[in-house]
């Protein structure tokens, strides 16, 4: 799988400011760990956050697991330090908070190609994803999506979209039904993943579960989440059961035998396959690759 697709189920929080849990993220288990350089840290902490995290990036062996940072918006004085430090120890994605526009994209861009240049980083190795955070962040949400082709993906974060909106985050999310659908759309229009906001209940698994499985249904990749007891449950939902495997493996098998006569015809079991039925079953594959459960050969 391309970086803009690979496998996003999880995607984990970490402090910026917690050596301990920055020495052990590997362990977890996430497909995607992300160390927080904003909001978990406080004003007197950020440099010294900034520092531990670039030496975790140089020195410890993550496994290939993809790593992002979450760095501090350009217009405060810590963005342009983050991105610099951060594309020096060679970090995979940076993921850009509070982003409202296409232009906050093309600003942050033009900074992490002047640091990769300085330090000698290949020109575009420094991945993008920006996080929508805002009414008009939602609004613009295709723009931000197609304002870079750094750009891996698009996240919603709801604490900050609920309190724009002046509204409280409730277990329907009926609050956040339209912002979801509006990222989930402007992902897939600009070809990049698309990842759910946080679920902050850790006691709450019931719910968690319940949310993982509304946006899996919007179209989502993955979600981001805050602690380790998160990412089993939301990998479950996430990856492909063995039913929906061996069902998306004979429709490719019908596909093939089409191909073979020569005809356009598919059809499984008596009942014809049309073109969309086939495009989830090669995803379904997919996916069952890039988690373990079928060998990349056969998603072929």
């Amino acid at each position: 799988m391309t970086e803009k697709s690979r496998l996003r189920r999880t995607m984990m929080f970490i402090p910026g400011n917690q050596p301990g849990m920055i020495r052990d993220a590997q362990i977890y288990g996430a497909d995607a760990l992300m160390f927080d350089l904003e909001d978990s840290v406080s004003l007197s902490e950020k440099d010294a956050a900034r520092q531990l995290v670039y030496e975790a990036l140089r020195t410890i062996d993550y496994g290939g697991v993809e790593l992002v940072v979450r760095i501090n918006p350009l217009s405060t004085p810590f963005g342009r330090q983050d991105i610099e430090a951060m594309v020096c120890a060679g970090v995979d994605v940076l993921r850009m908070p509070k982003t409202e526009t296409a232009q906050d994209v093309r600003d942050c861009e033009q900074v992490i190609a002047e640091m990769e240049a300085k330090h000698h980083r290949p020109i575009g190795s420094t991945l993008m994803m920006a996080a929508i955070e805002s009414a008009r962040g939602v609004i613009e949400a295709y723009a931000i999506a197609v304002a870079s082709p750094r750009l891996i993906g698009i996240a919603l974060g709801a604490e900050d979209f609920c309190a724009d909106l002046r509204c409280q985050r409730t277990a329907s999310g009926a609050e956040l039904q339209l912002a979801r659908q509006t990222i989930v759309l402007a992902a897939r229009a600009a070809g990049i993943a698309a990842l759910d906001t946080v679920y902050s209940d850790l006691n709450n698994e019931e719910q968690l579960i319940y949310e993982t499985r509304l946006i899996k249904n919007l179209g989502f990749d993955g979600k981001s989440v805050i602690h380790p007891r998160q990412i089993q449950p939301i990998h479950r939902i996430f990856t492909p059961t063995k039913p929906e495997v061996e069902q998306a493996q004979r429709i490719i098998a019908a596909l093939q035998e089409a191909e073979a006569r020569g005809s356009g015809v598919i059809s499984l079991n008596g009942k014809m396959i049309d073109r969309p039925v086939v495009l989830r079953a090669q995803h379904v594959l997919q996916l069952a690759a890039a988690a373990g459960v079928i060998k990349a050969s056969e998603a072929l």
